[in-house]
């Protein structure tokens, strides 16, 4: 995985997770939204990152 891509992600996990701890106080069901989200980001990336060693 090029480091543009793996910066982006580590951002964008990184955003996704503080916006969860952020909602917390706010909404319960907002937070969760934002938590199954972030696991789905990390979870992307870490298939584009098998994708890519395979090729």
């Amino acid at each position: 995985m090029s480091k543009g891509l793996s910066l982006w992600f580590s951002i964008s996990s990184i955003i996704l997770l503080t916006a969860a701890a952020i909602s917390i106080s706010y909404n319960a069901f907002i937070a969760i939204a934002f938590a199954i989200l972030s696991v789905f980001n990390i979870g992307w990336g870490f298939m584009i990152k098998a994708k890519k060693r395979r090729s």
